[in-house]
């Protein structure tokens, strides 16, 4: 089985025999049929927070920004720039040193310390939980770095190379990585996510048009990219349903612990109940990729009636 085969499949897995979170099944049909499909469309990286049209430089730069594309649950805590959320910031920041400095080379990578991430991305060591955040970004972009030295001489480009246009060869290389190894036990499952990897991949074909180093053959076959915003957005839309008790837990912005039965379900039936709209609206004639329906569901929560109510959060280096 290939490994998004096997994310699509565990998912499925999950879901059916899920406690805390139910799909509702019988509302998918009619729910998938009145998504706008022409929303379906990734928004464009924004060249001011994103190092963009520098070849080789923009590689290593997705490649640097998505080893650190998590924190989600610290972000409460972050010190932000005004009119960015928090991804945002931690992207600015690294774009700022890129176009002020050059791209960290992965040898650079390697001797980052907490101080230098708390500096880089313009926090405050004093802050306790965004502390612990710089101290596993800086392990993550060591993990980049050795990576890259041991196994690409240094390479950025090197490793996309290696994928061979094949999103799910990079995502198969990416997931050697610690911080990329997205996978959960469930039970006695192993439950396999990648979000960060398949982001990866699609980050990258967005910033080169889907040719030369963002050319993918196999980008259609990724799953949603699973964290904590089209869980919500399908949990505000009545598919998405949550015990009392977990939704109580949510709406009081608790953490959701990393790992935990109720956060791998959370994400695993946001997997399925996409791959269940892209089988009703193949049915019904109106083909689309869970890559597609990714997008269109990441543009609604974006909307105030989204943000206005609680999501999930969870303080995990999977997002």
């Amino acid at each position: 089985m290939s490994l998004i085969e096997a994310v699509r499949t565990s998912c499925r897995q999950v879901a059916l025999q899920a406690r805390h979170v139910h799909i509702a099944t019988e509302r998918i049909g009619a729910y998938a049929a009145s998504l706008p499909l022409e929303e379906a469309v990734c928004p464009a990286h924004d060249p001011n927070t994103h190092y963009l049209g520098h070849g080789a430089d923009t590689v290593a730069f997705f490649l640097t920004l998505d080893a650190i594309n998590f924190g989600s649950g610290y972000f409460p805590h972050l010190r932000k720039r005004p009119g960015l959320s928090g991804y945002f910031t931690v992207a600015a920041a690294l774009n700022d040193h890129y176009r002020a400095r050059g791209p960290l080379s992965a040898e650079e990578l390697v001797a980052l310390s907490t101080e230098d991430c708390t500096r880089l991305f313009g926090q405050d060591p004093a802050n306790a939980p965004i502390a612990e955040l710089m101290q596993l970004f800086a392990r993550a972009l060591q993990d980049l770095g050795r990576y890259l030295l041991g196994r690409f001489g240094g390479s950025f480009t090197a490793l996309v190379e290696e994928a061979g246009g094949s999103a799910e060869e990079l995502v198969r290389l990416l997931v050697a990585m610690p911080f990329f190894s997205d996978v959960e036990p469930y039970g006695p499952l192993q439950v396999p996510f990648f979000k960060r990897a398949q982001l990866t991949a699609a980050d990258l074909a967005l910033a080169f048009g889907g040719q030369g180093w963002g050319y993918f053959r196999d980008l259609g076959r990724l799953t949603i990219f699973a964290d904590n915003l089209v869980p919500h957005v399908l949990r505000v839309d009545g598919i998405l349903r949550y015990e009392p008790e977990l939704a109580a837990r949510i709406d009081r912005e608790e953490l959701i612990p990393a790992g935990s039965e109720e956060e791998v379900e959370i994400r695993a039936c946001a997997v399925d109940a996409v791959e269940r709209m892209v089988e009703a609206l193949q049915g019904i004639g109106r083909p689309i990729t869970a890559l597609g329906l990714d997008y269109l569901l990441w543009n609604r929560g974006q909307r105030p009636d989204y943000k206005a109510r609680p999501r999930h959060r969870t303080r995990t280096v999977f997002y």
